[in-house]
Order: structure tokens, then sequence, then C-alpha cells
């Protein structure tokens, strides 16, 4: 479903009801499908954590981003996707996103931050993409509203500079290439998965997104 702006409009209380995140005391961690689930360390995403997605466009890292979200929506946690124009919803449907769990505020132009942090008693898992590089403040505050929340952010950012705040799990795409035969069958990732703990020990790997079933692959 979508939600527009400008410049952001509250949440409805009966919406917000609806999608008030499930299961927030029982657990600390968000699935993730495979091939994530075998890269990153607990199989799954922390709770109040800030995960980057850092890709030059056309590499792919939108398709990234979402991908991250199928696990959880698929065990009945709410997305929601903010500052996406075009977030490709048959591709999402392709990846294995439950698009019934997911809200979307494709324009929030200047107000990306302030209609992220609405969406936050609403959902479990929020993926932003600033219009540019995001300012110190609105970022810090962000990222404060949601370690208090418990809401797992990703931020999709064209470079590191791109967004300031250190990130608690990375996701660099640092090259793409697609396998073609009569069509275009697979794209090739070279992804570096970094960021604090034991996520700084993981490394590049090859994942294949989307693969010849649209899904991600290792």
């Amino acid at each position: 479903m979508f939600a527009f702006s400008p410049p952001r409009p509250p949440l409805p209380a009966d919406l917000l009801a609806k999608v008030r995140p499930v299961s927030l005391a029982g657990s600390r961690r968000l699935p993730l499908d495979e091939p994530w689930s075998g890269l990153v360390p607990g199989a799954s995403l922390r709770r109040g954590s800030l995960v980057v997605v850092e890709a030059a466009p056309g590499l792919g890292g939108l398709s990234l981003a979402l991908s991250l979200l199928t696990g959880a929506s698929r065990a009945g946690h709410w997305a929601a996707v903010v500052g996406v124009d075009d977030p490709g919803v048959m591709a999402m449907a392709e990846l294995g996103v439950d698009l019934r769990r997911v809200l979307f505020v494709p324009r929030p132009r200047g107000a990306w931050a302030e209609s992220a942090a609405d969406l936050l008693d609403g959902v479990d898992l929020l993926v932003v993409r600033p219009p540019g590089r995001a300012a110190s403040s609105s970022a810090r505050r962000l990222v404060d509203r949601v370690r208090e929340s418990g809401v797992v952010l990703v931020v999709l950012a064209e470079t590191r500079a791109a967004w300031p705040t250190p990130a608690d799990l990375s996701f660099t795409i640092t090259r793409a290439r697609w396998e073609a035969s009569s069509r275009l069958d697979a794209r090739y990732l070279n992804v570096r998965v970094g960021g604090r703990g034991e996520a700084s020990r993981v490394g590049e790997h090859v994942i294949v997104l989307p693969g010849q079933r649209g899904r991600a692959e290792s």
C-alpha cells in the first residue's frame, strides 16, 4: 500500500494498530532468507540495528536492500520503503517479499527523515533511500529513534560518504555483471559484507541477484 506526501501525512490510527510490529518483546532478531542468512552473523537481523547497502547507480543496491525483507515479511513482520519512486513491485514479489506487509512512501522529498520516523511505531523493518547526502543531524536522530524502537533500518546509499553514521552491518556492491542468452538471465554481484563485531570478518562473496527465478542466490 502507498502513503503519499507532501510534506508527510500522519499514519492513521487504525492503520497504525494493524501494522504495529509483531512479537517485539519475544524476539530480538528478524529472520533472513538465503543467501543472506548464511553470510550474516546470527543468520538474522538484530532489532534496533543500522544496515547500510552501498552501491553505485545501476549495480543492484535497491534489489539487495529489498531482498533483505523477504524472510521477515513472510514471517508476518511489517516493512516500509521510503524514498523510492518505483520500487518495482513485480520484482519484489519475485524476490519473495510479501507485498501485503509493505508500506510505500515514494516521494517524501526533503521530509524523508521525518517520514521515516513517523513509521517507526508501525513497522519492523524500514528501507530508506535519502535523496542525497544525509545531514549528520538528521541521520543521528533517525538512528537514535531506530535503536529505541527496535526497528531494523536499512539505508540505501550510493557512496560511503552518503550516510554519515557507522553501520552495524553493511553490504557494499563492488561489481555487477549480467549473464545473458536470448534475454538477461541473471546478475552476478560482488558483495562485501562488513560492519561491527563479527560482521567485520565476513568478507566478499558473489551473489546472484536476481537469479533465474528472480530471487537472490549464492
